[in-house]
């Protein structure tokens, strides 16, 4: 088998990280062993050299519309200036074009919106930067659009979240074509922390945003992090928070945008899932650590949160300083 050309679809506006996660992840795994190895190409219109998002200017390889097959994958970046591009006719033609001749197609990040314009993403299921997960679901009704997922794959057409959400998908392109072991070559290639699984939220709620001003919210999901193996009731929240249980839920509904108890259960199953992957301890172990109250109690949050058991969750994205 020759070369397998991977095509990024770039744009006036688009995002240099959305790029570079997957030219340079490929690019490491050609330097560490993919075989067949990746040729990896960034067209844009007129092969014109395009302006990101940062300022920095990028030259184009090829000219969009004089690319021909065969593709292996397609790759639209975000950006910007994606709605821009999703309103050329010129873009979504070609990328609809391509799309027919290539194994795979992904956007990253807001590429997505290209995707849906073209017609590549009707009827399936989608991601997109959280921030315009939204806008995509409003303009594009016949998209399922899920802002959870770090990345979906719905057939052979992918969508990942935002930015750096690029590396995990390609991480899990080039473990589907190369196998694990050279997937985690390229993780520590790029120093990446975990690959994470494509369920896991784009979000953490540890980054995710409270309203500033309010001090109850905002001690309450302090003392959840510091205090996960503890009791972290409704009533006992209340209490340390000086508030009645209906005053707190309205708060964590209105600034956390979740119940108390829906928050607790999520902090405490994302401090597993970093548990899991960056310790040996039991599942036994996590489980009292985070505050679960028994192994099937941690099995059941994960089902829920990531779709696999804290076990498989574990043996599939272990750190990768773990890796042979």
């Amino acid at each position: 088998m020759g070369e397998r050309t991977v095509l990024i679809v770039g744009y006036e506006g688009a995002e240099l990280i959305d790029i570079a996660c997957v030219s340079s992840s490929l690019d490491i795994a050609n330097r560490i062993g993919a075989d067949p190895p990746y040729r990896i190409v960034l067209a844009t219109p007129g092969g014109r050299p395009i302006t990101c998002d940062s300022g920095l200017r990028l030259c184009a390889q090829e000219t969009l519309e004089r690319c021909t097959g065969p593709v292996d994958t397609l790759v639209v970046s975000g950006g910007l200036g994606h709605t821009r591009a999703a309103a050329n006719p010129l873009v979504t033609g070609h990328v609809r074009r391509l799309a027919a001749l290539a194994r795979r197609v992904a956007s990253v990040c807001t590429g997505a919106t290209v995707l849906a314009e073209a017609g590549l993403l009707a009827n399936r299921r989608a991601t997109s930067h959280w921030m315009y997960a939204d806008q995509l679901a409003r303009s594009y009704p016949d998209v399922t659009v899920d802002p959870e997922p770090i990345y979906i794959r719905d057939g052979n057409v992918a969508t990942s979240g935002g930015v750096t959400s690029a590396l995990d998908l390609t991480l899990a392109f080039v473990e589907e074509d190369h196998g694990m072991a050279l997937a985690r070559g390229v993780a520590l290639g790029v120093v990446a922390y975990l690959q994470r699984p494509g369920t896991q939220a784009q979000l953490s709620m540890f980054l995710a945003r409270c309203s500033t001003d309010d001090l109850v919210v905002r001690r309450a999901r302090s003392h959840v992090a510091t205090h996960l193996a503890d009791d972290l009731g409704t009533a006992t929240l209340a209490r340390l928070a000086g508030v009645s249980e209906r005053q707190l839920s309205r708060l964590f509904l209105a600034h956390a945008g979740s119940t108390p108890a829906q928050y607790v259960r999520r902090a405490r199953t994302e401090a597993a899932a970093h548990l899991l992957t960056s310790t040996a301890l039991p599942l036994a172990a996590v489980a009292r650590r985070c505050g679960f109250g028994s192994t099937e109690s941690l099995r059941q949050a994960f089902l829920a949160h990531y779709a696999v058991t804290p076990s498989r969750f574990r043996a599939e994205r272990r750190r990768t300083v773990d890796a042979p």
